[in-house]
Parts: structure tokens; C-alpha cells; sequence
């Protein structure tokens, strides 16, 4: 695993898996994700993982147009490394879910590294009363659809918007078998290091929240890759600063947000994105490390870096 002796804190804002009527801070119009962008990054974070919203509804939205609504508000108030989600939600196809790379052009781009079944179905339990007629549906009927990246979908995000725009990719590996497939298109020479991969766990069809499955996620990366990536990690829900404090500790980075967790501790939903970024701040700091600045995190990852006139 590469290191940079400083840890890189990446914030997720808003996803694709929760919805308006779980959480009243979920940011969903154009200026509450770019509030809670820059709020993140003033904060601490070096990295923004960026979905947008459907600003009426607030429903997942693969558009340019939404994206380009809050991105030029970010970019003009931080310097913090952008990074646009490839993968959307399950039921948007690959073209739709390429609008956002293509328009921004970003430094990072998410890539989901194979298939699985993406079941967030429990996560509307607590919802007594749902706000937009798409919500119960789309949450409840997660356990039939699959988030879908084949072989051949992974080979056009790497050529379509890596090798076009000199775009890399944060790797999200939701289980064991993606380094494989991560490692296979490194043996082909269509992505170079170094990689970053973001494993993830506490999906339901992933690999489970055990701090056992990060040690092993981390021991198959350190065969496969040696010093040629950098760790990141995060859990969903209930175990998401159990797994950044963990993730920290084996020398990795970490990834905090709105779109992982809607909760700061048991029972008590976070206020904000910058909340979540700042808790994971102290427990980083209080270990005895240092966070990355936006250039860090550019240094290490080999990135293009920000164009101050995009967008």
C-alpha cells in the first residue's frame, strides 16, 4: 500500500441510496449540495464524491444539467478534488450514468469494479410517512435489481472518460473478487497507477462489516498491487466511523457522508455532512495523524489536476 503519512478524507454528500423522507438533512437542491460540498472540504475533506439530485423531487438524477447546477459553485468556493459518480443509481443505464463525467471532465471518477445486488430495501424502515410518491418503490424493490458494471461497461468508463479527459478513478470494490477484476485491467495496461480503491462494506449482496473482511481486503490488495495503490474504506451505516478509525489505523484513508450514513451516533441523525466530516477529523488526529490537503491528495494519486476555469 502506498502511504503518504497523511490521511485523505473523502465526503459523500448525497448518493443515491437514501431518500428525502429519511433524514431532513439530506441535501438534495442544487445549493444544498453545494453548501454541504464546501462545507465538507472547509472542514477537512480533500475529496468530494458527487452525485446529483433531481432538484424537484429529489430523486437520483444522472443529468448533466443537475450536475452543472451546484459543480461550478464548488469549484469556485474550494479547491477540494471532485470526483462524479459513474454509477448512478441501478436503474439508469451506462449513458446516462456517463452525462455527469462527460460534462465535468473531472480530476476522479467513482467505477464500480463488477455487478451485485445493491438491496438497501431496509433502509425505509424508520419512515413513517413518505414525501415523494417515487421514494417507497424505489427503496422497497432494491432486493430484485442489480447495480450492473460488466467486463465491457468497466473497458468503456476506463476509455470514454479516463483515457479522454486523463480522468482516474477511485476503484469501489464491494467485495474480494472486484481487486481481481481491478487487477486484470492493470495486467491489460488500461488504467496505470497508482490505484485508488475504496473498499466497501455493510452492502447488503458486498462483503459484510467485519474488521476481519478489511484486514483481508487490504492483505489481497497488498498481493496484488504491493506499493502501486492507495487504501481507502468505509462501512454503511451504524459501522461507518468504526470502519474509517479502522481504515486509519492499517495506514489507509477514509470516507464519510450523508450517502453512507445518515447517523453521527446511535440514533441521532447527523445535522450535516461537515458534522461527519469533522468527528472523523478529531478520531484521525487523535491517533496521532494528519489529514491531507485537496494538493496531497493530488500529489499522491497522480492526479491531473483542478482546472480553476472549469465548468
Amino acid at each position: 500500500m502506498l502511504k503518504s503519512g497523511k490521511v485523505i478524507i473523502t465526503c459523500a454528500p448525497t448518493g443515491s441510496i437514501h431518500t428525502p423522507s429519511m433524514s431532513p438533512y439530506l441535501p438534495v437542491t442544487p445549493d444544498e449540495i453545494a453548501d454541504a460540498s464546501v462545507e465538507a472540504a472547509e472542514a477537512g475533506a480533500a475529496i468530494l464524491h458527487l452525485h446529483a439530485r433531481n432538484p424537484e423531487t429529489g430523486q437520483p438524477s444522472p443529468a448533466a444539467k443537475d450536475f452543472m447546477a451546484f459543480l461550478p459553485r464548488i469549484k469556485q468556493a474550494t479547491d477540494a478534488v471532485i470526483n462524479i459518480s459513474t454509477g448512478g443509481s441501478a436503474n439508469m443505464s451506462l449513458d446516462d450514468r456517463l452525462e455527469g463525467a462527460h460534462a465535468a471532465q473531472p480530476e476522479v471518477c467513482s467505477l464500480n469494479m463488477g455487478p451485485l445486488i445493491f438491496d438497501f430495501s431496509a433502509a425505509g424502515a424508520k419512515v413513517e410517512k413518505w414525501a415523494h410518491e417515487w421514494e417507497r418503490d424505489y427503496v422497497e424493490t432494491s432486493n430484485d435489481r442489480i447495480m450492473y458494471n460488466s467486463n465491457s461497461y468497466i473497458e468503456r468508463i476506463m476509455r470514454e472518460v479516463g483515457e479522454a479527459y486523463g480522468t482516474r478513478f477511485e476503484f469501489e470494490c464491494y467485495d474480494i473478487g472486484h481487486l481481481y477484476t481491478l487487477a486484470h485491467f492493470a495486467e491489460r495496461g488500461l488504467i496505470k497507477p497508482p490505484f485508488l480503491i475504496q473498499g466497501i462494506f455493510g452492502i447488503l449482496g458486498g462483503v459484510g462489516a467485519d474488521p476481519r473482511n478489511l484486514a483481508h481486503m487490504v492483505t489481497i490488495a497488498d498481493s496484488l498491487f504491493g506499493d502501486d495503490y492507495v487504501f481507502s474504506a468505509f462501512a454503511a451505516g451504524k459501522n461507518q466511523m468504526t470502519f474509517c478509525n479502522q481504515s486509519a489505523l492499517l495506514g489507509g484513508n477514509v470516507r464519510v457522508g450523508l450517502e453512507d450514513s445518515l447517523y453521527i451516533g446511535r440514533g441521532e441523525l447527523a445535522k450535516s455532512n461537515a458534522e461527519q466530516v469533522r468527528k472523523v477529523r478529531t478520531i484521525i488526529e487523535e491517533l496521532g495523524l494528519e489529514i491531507a490537503t485537496p494538493d496531497e491528495a493530488r500529489k499522491l494519486l497522480g492526479l491531473k489536476g483542478a482546472d480553476r476555469t472549469a465548468f
